[in-house]
């Protein structure tokens, strides 16, 4: 690392580095009545990552109905089961494996469809299918979310060792648009 580089590194805070927001750092504080010391610090930064804690989708999430007489076990560790008549039921999981599919697309994108499995099992119950709907960024930009070939790759190839099919495979990107300001 150069020194340059190195500097520039040292100057960010540790809580920022680690991507936690100042107010997150205000409330991790308040809950421990100090600051945290670095070991607490990285341990609050995973927990409440965006792979832990689903927090920049939770707000839409919030939005999708989590009860009713036909919901067996609605959202929480494992899958939610749903009755549907005649005395079965169906568990459904969904995963959001945006980082560490980002940070290296195979394994991230195979450990979320393992997880998957893993909480539907968990359930009681036993996969029938796999859905693939798998979203990315813009491949035009270059960096982390746009690993589309091997996310997909490895989604098939889980689905595959545990031989369930696949019952749909799809993948978009998003395109980003660049607003630009006129000078006159």
């Amino acid at each position: 690392m150069s020194p340059d580089v190195a500097a520039a590194v040292a100057a960010v805070p540790l809580h920022r580095a680690l991507g936690l927001t100042d107010e997150e750092l205000a409330a991790i504080e308040g809950k421990l009545g100090r600051g945290p010391n670095d070991l607490e610090l990285a341990m609050f930064s995973v927990m409440w990552s965006e792979h832990c804690s689903y927090k920049s989708s939770r707000p839409l999430l919030r939005t999708l109905p989590t009860g009713g007489d036909e919901v067996v076990a609605g959202p929480g560790e494992n899958a939610g089961v749903m009755r549907i008549g005649d005395g079965w039921a169906v568990a459904f999981k969904i995963e959001s494996h945006n980082h560490p599919s980002a940070v290296e697309p195979y394994q991230g994108a195979a450990t979320g469809v393992g997880g998957i499995l893993r909480d539907i099992f968990a359930m009681g119950a036993r996969p029938i299918a796999v859905l693939d709907a798998l979203r990315f960024g813009d491949p035009a930009i270059p960096g982390p979310g746009t690993s589309s070939t091997a996310s997909c790759a490895a989604s098939a190839a889980t689905a595959t060792a545990w031989a369930f099919p696949r019952s749909v495979a799809s993948w978009s990107s998003i395109r980003r648009t660049r607003a630009t300001r006129s000078s006159t």
